[in-house]
């Protein structure tokens, strides 16, 4: 059943993991990203998924704020997803041809291993046998062992004691052998069963607490799905200027729980002259396929549906739910003729994406379920009601065409255009 994988990738689109996958700036550190597709049938539900996470992101959020144990919900990691950026890391002092593929995950800060392939522990790990737990909705490492021991990025720099788990019990990671977390560290409060308090420092303030980076910041770059040397980077440390044009703009974290919880910012949202979503708080986040918008706001006593805002001002048709369609929305082509820009509005800044980032890459219409004849948009109701702290999520689709970056120091999130901010490769 499709809620019993995650991802579900089985063909490698592009590995970029050239003969040295990994970059040493001064004060900075640059991952290569491979990204994998999914042709297994399972990305057809991808707007199930990508929904089922982002509610229990809000859950979860809630429940931090509240000091609840975060055990107590569930967080589905971007399941069925038709494409997803992983990274070689290896764990240990093991100097063997040994690839451990890590997805990336913003949404989440635990560092684990063990889904895939088996890891053995050796002499420069130590543990206290202290048990970890962390569930991802349908994908889940429900039992692991807390381990202290370095762990190497790419074959070029090696993080000294940090804290990562050994998977003793995972479920849902066909293809993948565990997760880089680069969230906030307080999402790791309540993973560890015996010290549900406690907290594990994540690789970016490692690096930066062992004078690797001089910043605990990571930046990241996605390249468009659809072209053909697709590629991504982690740059911790400081931004990566190669990957970006004209200037890198930050934004303060949001004070609006849940969204304060993660990479949360506050932003509106319009298309041409329309109003689709007024100001707001929600999260930026690299485990999300779509970009998803709640559902109603009221404003001077009348209630706005985004969602059906931004359907009504296109023109578009809801597709059937999965498996009989998308459950996306979706244009003839001459509809998609006459798209307009939509306008993401952050600080003083706007951030736009053109008719062609709006869609889904039409080459990848069949790993969805769709037709080729349709052209399938990328935004997805939320159905949950604006106001409750969490009213958008800027997934993947949006990050394809500017760079971010996620600053733990400064507690804020920037933004650059990159060449495809304008491209047309969908």
């Amino acid at each position: 059943m499709h809620s019993r994988s995650i991802f579900l990738a089985t063909v490698l689109l592009a590995l970029v993991v050239p003969a040295k996958p990994i970059e040493i700036r001064a004060n900075s550190v640059t991952l290569s990203l491979a990204k994998k597709l999914d042709t297994s049938g399972g990305a057809q539900y991808l707007v199930d998924q990508d929904r089922a996470r982002v509610r229990t992101l809000i859950k979860r959020g809630l429940n931090i704020a509240g000091q609840q144990n975060r055990r107590d919900v569930t967080v589905s990691l971007g399941e069925s997803q038709a494409v997803v950026y992983i990274a070689q890391v290896n764990f240990g002092s093991s100097t063997t041809e040994y690839i451990i593929h890590m997805v990336i995950d913003s949404g989440s800060s635990n560092t684990w291993v063990g889904a895939g392939q088996p890891w053995t522990p050796d002499s420069s790990t130590t543990s206290d046998n202290e048990a970890v737990s962390v569930t991802y909705g349908s994908g889940q490492m429900e039992v692991g062992t807390l381990y202290t021991g370095p762990v190497s990025l790419g074959s070029g720099i090696t993080v000294q004691e940090q804290g990562f788990a050994l998977a003793e019990f995972a479920q849902g990671f066909q293809g993948y052998d565990g997760i880089l977390g680069i969230g906030p560290e307080n999402l790791t409060l309540g993973t560890i069963l015996e010290n549900p308090t406690g907290t594990i420092p994540t690789i970016t303030q490692n690096l930066n607490q062992l004078g690797v980076i001089c910043q605990a910041l990571v930046g990241v770059f996605f390249e468009p799905s659809s072209t053909n040397t697709a590629e991504g980077e982690l740059s911790f440390g400081a931004p990566n200027p190669a990957r970006y044009t004209g200037e890198l703009t930050y934004y303060p974290v949001t004070g609006t729980s849940p969204a304060s919880r993660y990479w949360g910012i506050n932003q509106s949202i319009t298309y041409g002259s329309t109003m689709i979503l007024s100001h707001t708080a929600g999260i930026v986040d690299t485990g999300t396929t779509l970009i998803h918008l709640a559902s109603s706001k009221y404003v001077n006593a009348s209630c706005i549906h985004a969602f059906l805002v931004y359907q009504t001002a296109t023109g578009a048709q809801q597709d059937l739910p999965a498996p009989a369609g998308t459950g996306l929305l979706y244009l003839t082509t001459e509809q998609y003729s006459q798209l307009q820009n939509l306008d993401f509005h952050i600080g003083g800044d706007t951030y736009a994406l053109i008719p062609n980032a709006q869609i889904w890459p039409r080459v990848l219409n069949a790993a969805i379920g769709g037709t080729s004849e349709r052209v399938y948009l990328i935004f997805s109701n939320l159905e949950t009601p604006s106001g409750e702290g969490l009213d958008f999520v800027n997934g993947m689709c949006f990050l394809e065409r500017y760079y971010s970056v996620y600053d733990s120091d400064q507690n804020r999130v920037g933004f650059a255009s990159t060449e495809y901010s304008s491209s047309t490769v969908n």
